[in-house]
């Protein structure tokens, strides 16, 4: 896994089968511009923080649910050239056009951002549960973060983790309404660190997770190089899972 682009989408909960038809049919195209994966999952526990969580980072309403996707590159220039490719002015694939194949969802709160894995390890099945994480890491100290990422998926594995990823910060925009920036209160001296953890489903990682509790191993040290009460995660569920052919 070379590059990553993130993704985070609030859709009324009401559309969630549109939302498949219309991501199955335009992530398609992708995967035929040089993708490799494409994973779109929706939100199973994503609940409130008390200073930052996923709701607030969408500016989710009540009735709508948090997605927290990805697509997976071979390299940044091919992902480059898919997105110089999809705004070009001659561009026409109905798959991707908004008057044949609508978002059923407001796009202007989406957040998104280019990100380059520091951290990678094994591979998540089309049904595997997602634990995504967004982490404002202290810029100067992205080696002790990758240190303690790689250090750690021993453990996750170990509780039945199958797949761990931690992406660093690369072309990450900033937006009028929401960004990756807002959504865990990002300091200038920092950047957004976009990761997940997979599990073969939902009890292995609540199981995990309670024995993880009293795990000395996993018990954080003084000096960890992120504020742990702006990151933001929660628990998703696959809906579109599109590998390259």
């Amino acid at each position: 896994m070379a590059y990553l682009d993130g993704f985070v989408l609030a859709v009324p909960t009401a559309n969630k089968d549109k939302f498949i038809a219309h991501a199955s049919t335009a992530d398609a195209a992708f995967l035929d511009y040089g993708a490799t994966r494409i994973f779109e999952n929706w939100g199973a526990n994503v609940t409130a923080g008390k200073t930052t969580d996923f709701l607030r980072a969408v500016d989710a309403k009540d009735d709508e649910t948090v997605l927290f996707s990805w697509i997976e590159w071979p390299d940044k220039p091919t992902r480059d050239a898919a997105y110089a490719k999809v705004m070009a002015p001659d561009f026409d694939d109905e798959r991707m056009d908004q008057t044949r194949n609508p978002m059923p969802f407001d796009g202007k709160r989406m957040i998104y951002g280019g990100f380059e894995p520091i951290v990678t390890h094994g591979a998540p099945g089309a049904g595997d549960y997602v634990q995504g994480f967004v982490v404002p890491v202290s810029t100067a100290r992205r080696e002790a973060y990758r240190a303690m990422a790689e250090g750690a998926w021993s453990i996750f594995e170990g509780y039945g983790a199958t797949s761990l990823v931690e992406a660093w910060g690369d072309d990450v925009p900033e937006g009028k309404q929401t960004d990756f920036y807002r959504a865990v209160k990002a300091e200038p001296d920092e950047t957004v660190v976009f990761s997940w953890i997979t599990w073969p489903d939902r009890a292995t990682c609540d199981a995990a997770g309670e024995k993880m509790k009293d795990d000395p191993a996993m018990q954080m040290p003084d000096d960890i190089p992120f504020d742990a009460k702006r990151m933001i995660w929660a628990g998703f569920e696959p809906v579109v899972v599109l590998v390259e052919r």
